[in-house]
Parts: C-alpha cells; structure tokens; sequence
C-alpha cells in the first residue's frame, strides 16, 4: 500500500474518533447547560469539593470518594459576560490549590470558607459595589467650631468645685538632753484649684508652755502647674512679744517631686525674715515612707527680745520614717538635728545654751 493511501486511510479513522467521542459527551453537556440560554452561566462551584484541599482550615485532606455534581444555573443567577466562560464545566478544581479562598464570598453561588452557601440577589451585578459612606457634616467648618464651642465635661468645673483638706504633717513628742517636749506642724486649706485659703501653723513646746510657734493665713493662688503663689499675714507667738508680719512666697512640686515652700515677710519697725522649707518622701514599700525634711530661717535685723541675730539663724534637718496603717493615719519614729547661726548662737552661748541639739521624735501623721 502506498504512503498516500496510509495517510488518507489514518486521517479517515481519526475524524471517525473525533465524531465518535462528540457523540459520547454531547449528552452529558447538554445537561450542564440548558439549550435556551443564549450565554453560559457560570456553575455553582463546592469549594469543600475541591480534592485534597479543606477550605475552612487550609488543611490538605484526603479527596473524596465521588465529587459533588454541580448544580444547574437557576434563572436568577446571572448570565456571564463572555461566552468563553461556558469552558470552565470541565474545570479541574484540584489546580486551584493556590487560589485564595478569602475573596470567594462575592462570587455567586460559592460556598465560603465557613460552609455556608451565598446565592445570589436578583439585583447582583458582575460589578462589585462600593459599601456606602456615613454621610459628613455639610459645612466641615461650622461643624468644627460647633466641637470647640461645646463644654467637655468635667474640664471646665474643677475650679467651680470647692472642697478642702485638713493635714497634721507632724505631731510630736521630743527628747533631747533629757529634756522632753511637744512639737506641731499643720495646715488646711479650702476652695478650688486656682484658688484656696490656706492656713500653717508651727512651732514647740517644752517646760508646760509653748517656747516658739507662728500661725499664717494666706490666699494661694495657682500660677503653673504644680506651683502656687501665697499671699497673706503672719503672727508670731511664745516667749517674747507677739509680731506680726505681711508674707507673701510660693510653694509647690519642684521636680523629683520636693515638696518646697519659700516664703517672705515684712514686719513692723523694717523687720525682715525669709522661711525656706523642703520636703520628700522616699516609698521604700506601699505603706513604709521615709521623709527627709529640711528648713531654714533668716532675719535681716537682730531681735534682741527673740534673742535672734540677723542672717542665718536657724536650721534643721529631719528624718521620720512612718508607717501607714491607713493613707489618713501613720505613726513614725525619727530623729531632728537642729543648729543655731551668727547672732542667734551668741544669744545662746551668752546663757550657757547648746547651739546643737538632737531631738528623738515619735508622733503621728493625720489628714482628713
């Protein structure tokens, strides 16, 4: 037989093959797709149909034993754009592998990662639709000034607030040289945050009555934050005449949290005398605190009927270790060494008085 009869006889056979297998799956197609759609529609596709692939873990799992057949294309599903998407009934789902099932929830008719089956709305589009915005204010510049004009609460009430405060810094039983005694230092205050009326008092006493102690009532009026100015009088009672002063200062946190108090005053007769005082409160457990307290005293003239010289003429330094059984209430135990200057400790050298003392304190804390 010659070549070109082996050809045409090959070619004869194989368009018999191709008829053959068009025969054998026509039936099969006509069902997938139905006859009066004029374009193929797209065909519910089970992601949990996909072999070796579990959607809602991203586990890989045995395939099943028979695929789920595909469902028919409903009439209210919508008709795909092209026409070349009447190819994807034979898709193998096994090579999507890769795909991300995340953004399958807005095709229709697919089944998420959940299980759970989407159909479609009669009014779904092949076109993804933006979510739709909160409406915004119509004027962006009226609307912003309305925000500023409104009041925040509890910004603009703390100073129309009035409370007040009552603390006993020190209350004292004192020994030194075998000699015993009574100390106080103390102040309350009442009103706002911008402004207060604050009282202090302080002094000693020894031998059944009080040897020195001082009594102020100031306006202290907030100037920045943490800080405060004081003005006011002061009076001056014990062993010698009463005095009277005009004071005026500051206190307040300076930083590393001391508590500072500086004040002024000017007295009758062009007397002068600066107070400066420093406190601190070291946390060495929640309830246990050591307070170091430093204060100082200056005259610009000798007082004779005070026996105090001009300068420096007193300081002291403290520590109280105390123990809080409640924030309002803590005895402390602790010791104070006191020092005379200048003119002050010729008065005490003349009637053979120490210019040193250490005093052994233990007393309480209170505020209410």
């Amino acid at each position: 037989m010659s070549t070109h009869a082996i050809i045409r006889r090959r070619t004869r056979l194989t368009s018999l093959w191709v008829l053959c297998a068009t025969a054998l799956t026509a039936p099969a197609f006509a069902q997938q797709v139905p006859a009066s759609s004029a374009s193929t529609a797209m065909p519910e596709m089970d992601m949990g149909a996909m072999p070796g692939m579990d959607i809602a873990h991203g586990k890989h799992g045995a395939p099943p034993a028979k695929p789920a057949a595909p469902a028919r294309a409903t009439s209210a599903q919508p008709a795909a754009t092209s026409s070349s998407m009447g190819s994807m009934s034979g898709m193998d789902m096994g090579a999507m592998s890769g795909m991300d099932t995340g953004s399958t929830s807005g095709m229709p008719g697919m089944k998420t990662s959940h299980g759970q089956h989407h159909a479609p709305t009669a009014s779904s589009t092949s076109t993804p639709v933006a979510p739709a915005l909160p409406p915004g204010p119509a004027d962006p510049a009226a609307y912003l000034a309305k925000l500023e004009s409104m009041s925040m609460t509890g910004m603009d009430m703390a100073d129309d607030q009035r409370f007040g405060k009552v603390l006993i810094n020190q209350l004292e039983a004192t020994r030194a040289d075998g000699v015993t005694g009574q100390a106080w230092d103390a102040q309350a205050w009442y009103g706002g945050d911008r402004n207060r009326l604050l009282l202090r008092s302080e002094g000693a006493r020894s031998a059944g009555h009080v040897q020195e102690g001082d009594i102020e009532a100031l306006w202290s009026h907030a100037i920045a934050t943490f800080w405060d100015s004081t003005l006011g009088v002061r009076h001056d009672f014990g062993n010698g005449p009463g005095r009277n002063w005009a004071a005026f200062g500051v206190q307040g946190l300076a930083p590393y949290w001391f508590d500072i108090e500086a004040t002024g005053y000017v007295g009758a007769g062009g007397r002068t005398a600066a107070r400066f005082k420093a406190e601190y409160e070291l946390l060495i457990t929640q309830r246990l605190i050591l307070q170091p307290e430093f204060e100082a005293n200056l005259y610009g003239k000798p007082d004779p009927a005070w026996r105090l010289g001009s300068g420096l003429s007193d300081a002291s330094l403290g520590l109280r270790l105390r123990y809080e059984i409640r924030r309002e209430f803590a005895p402390y135990i602790g010791v104070v060494w006191q020092r005379v200057f200048g003119g002050t400790a010729g008065f005490r050298r003349a009637e053979n008085q120490s210019v040193f003392d250490r005093q052994i304190v233990a007393g309480v804390r209170v505020w209410f």
